[in-house]
């Protein structure tokens, strides 16, 4: 597994995030646990200084000029909300003392595609290389999930530098860009739909007699154990379900009222739902 690997190596370059929220955090705090940098690498930038003690208690650059970041980073993601990019390249502009050149645009931005940021980023940089990319928080404990697209100018190396970021906290794949709004819905929105998984297991547990804190850890720890033996056996899903599934048993009596209200469809329409929903960015964008 991708997120078992053992990292023998360090990023040189020094890493940028336009917007420090919690999808920035995680993506450098998986990479900082992997030891590819030091928060003395890191550059950040945020709209309110005070947003950003979080990262200034840690020894990364502080600053409310995104323009700082784009001058001193290698590396940039853009992690702000998708509507503020915008505004968030005008401060680029405003507050950048140097031309740029040579610089990895990565974008986190749910529903903004490639043709776009080239639209944004080309007048700070004609030869802009971006790479456009659908993380999840997992990132965080080493085992996030995450989707990414090259841009036309992105190089070897740029795709390289990704996989490694990117890679040393879960799985990786590049994927067509036609994927990456429902992968983002997938495993991006995903982790929300399992949490909300868990707790309403939790809660079951709790209504049948068993203390909050206990029926939170089982419901946690039985998600995790059930994931990994999808991942680990390779067997289909609806095998290692009827593993479980004893004749006329208490499992498959439980399996019949899940279906009974329609979870499965329930999950199906949450992830189209949040799929049109990055489309509807993009076109919000557009206007």
């Amino acid at each position: 597994m991708a997120g078992n690997v053992i990292v023998t190596k360090t990023i040189n370059e020094k890493i940028g995030f336009i917007g420090g929220g919690n999808m920035a955090k995680a993506i450098c705090e998986g990479i900082i646990m992997k030891g590819l940098i030091k928060y003395s690498q890191v550059y950040v930038s945020g709209p309110n200084i005070e947003n950003l003690l979080w990262w200034q208690e840690r020894g990364a650059h502080v600053s409310t000029e995104n323009g700082k970041v784009v001058q001193n980073a290698d590396i940039i993601f853009l992690s702000m909300k998708p509507h503020i990019l915008p505004i968030a390249i005008a401060n680029v502009h405003a507050t950048l003392n140097v031309p740029v050149k040579s610089k990895l645009f990565v974008s986190i931005l749910a529903g903004i595609p490639l043709h776009q940021l080239e639209n944004v980023l080309g007048p700070l940089e004609e030869n802009a290389r971006i790479v456009r990319v659908m993380p999840n928080t997992p990132m965080l404990v080493g085992q996030g999930c995450t989707a990414f697209c090259p841009g036309a100018k992105a190089t070897p190396h740029d795709v390289e530098i990704v996989k490694t970021i990117f890679g040393v906290s879960g799985v990786c794949k590049q994927v067509p860009e036609s994927m990456i709004n429902a992968i983002g819905a997938l495993a991006g929105s995903g982790p929300a739909f399992i949490y909300l998984i868990i707790e309403a297991l939790a809660d079951a547990g709790v209504k049948q007699g068993i203390p909050r804190q206990m029926a939170i850890e089982m419901a946690a720890q039985t998600t995790l154990g059930a994931a990994k033996m999808v991942l680990d056996t390779g067997k289909h899903t609806a095998v290692l379900r009827d593993d479980v599934c004893s004749p006329g048993g208490t499992t498959i009596t439980g399996i019949h009222a899940l279906e009974a209200v329609g979870v499965r469809g329930a999950l199906m329409n949450a992830v189209e739902a949040a799929t049109k929903k990055s489309f509807e960015l993009a076109e919000k964008k557009n206007k």
